[in-house]
């Protein structure tokens, strides 16, 4: 374990000159901006994003200090071999599945926390300990935009997992988290919300109470945006869509096909959105012969117009 005492041994490690690092942490207003990303229920999510100068520090911030810290197994989402399949896999064909979602996570992560759990005094001096969070935080809440905050979410909630996942696995309960996202599944789920909010709470945060979905065998269980009744696999009603517009796009081109949906994109753009969605499908399903016979076409499309 490398330990940091200097300022000048981490600037170097990080690749980043230190008053570049100092400049940054002492003018962050003018290194965010906020994008609105609307929703599939219709509300707009807001994202505080850095600019390309405080993002390529955060990234050598997340690729040379954060990766290297210990995550707990039950976490799913931004780390190597995880993602939303996998997520979704360890709760296929159970009987019950419970869906808990943590309200306004990253807008509730303190300051103090981030700066204790993610930038201990064992491996960084108080001074670098200070500038490290300043870096990675912003107003009162981690930046949902910023490339260090999923890695920070994993390091902040491992020890949450630990409890949580020790208590689920004692019942025979499959327990997984994706990002804020909390997924249950097994024969008996009883005690489980009462254990999550109680840990939950010891730490600032709280459920979502709009946002918690109990599903038995006989409904439709859906864990990731993914149904996880017999098998891992699109919404039907997704996969409907996608094969529907690469149908329209091969028959009557891509041109004609963003004319007649209005969507503002090129045809570039098209392709890549299109090879995205169908990626998503085989990542599911990798056998399916009509997203295996539509990612070809989008690939020898996209070629062709290179």
């Amino acid at each position: 374990m490398i330990v940091y005492r200097e300022a000048a041994s981490l600037a170097r490690d990080l690749g980043v000159e230190l008053k570049t690092l100092y400049a940054l942490s002492n003018s962050l207003p003018a290194h965010y901006r906020t994008v609105e990303i609307p929703k599939a229920d219709g509300g707009v999510r807001r994202l505080t994003v850095p600019d390309e100068a405080l993002k390529r520090v955060q990234r050598a911030i997340l690729n040379n200090l954060l990766v290297h810290m210990p995550v707990s197994p039950y976490a799913t989402a931004y780390r190597y071999g995880g993602g939303a399949v996998c997520n979704a896999a360890r709760h296929v064909g159970r009987p019950q599945v419970l869906r808990l979602d943590i309200r306004h996570f990253f807008d509730s992560v303190r300051y103090s926390a981030v700066k204790d759990a993610v930038f201990p005094p064992e491996i960084f001096s108080e001074p670098l300990r200070v500038l490290l969070t300043m870096l990675c935080y912003y107003r009162d809440a981690l930046p949902q935009g910023a490339p260090t905050s999923p890695a920070i979410v994993n390091i902040l909630l491992r020890d949450f997992d630990r409890r949580v996942g020790g208590w689920c696995r004692e019942r025979g309960i499959v327990y997984t988290r994706y990002c804020d996202d909390l997924t249950f599944s097994g024969e008996d789920l009883s005690g489980v919300r009462a254990v999550t909010e109680a840990e939950l709470r010891d730490l600032g945060f709280f459920l979502n109470e709009r946002k918690t979905r109990l599903r038995s065998a006989g409904q439709r269980q859906t864990v990731t945006g993914l149904v996880v009744n017999e098998k891992v696999r699109v919404p039907r009603e997704e996969r409907r869509a996608i094969r529907q517009a690469v149908y329209c796009c091969r028959r009557f081109g891509l041109e004609d096909h963003l004319a007649r949906t209005g969507v503002g994109l090129t045809p570039e753009a098209c392709l890549n959105r299109l090879l995205g969605r169908v990626g998503y499908v085989l990542q599911a399903d990798p056998d399916c012969a009509w997203a295996l016979e539509a990612r070809r076409w989008l690939l020898e499309e996209r070629r062709r117009r290179i």
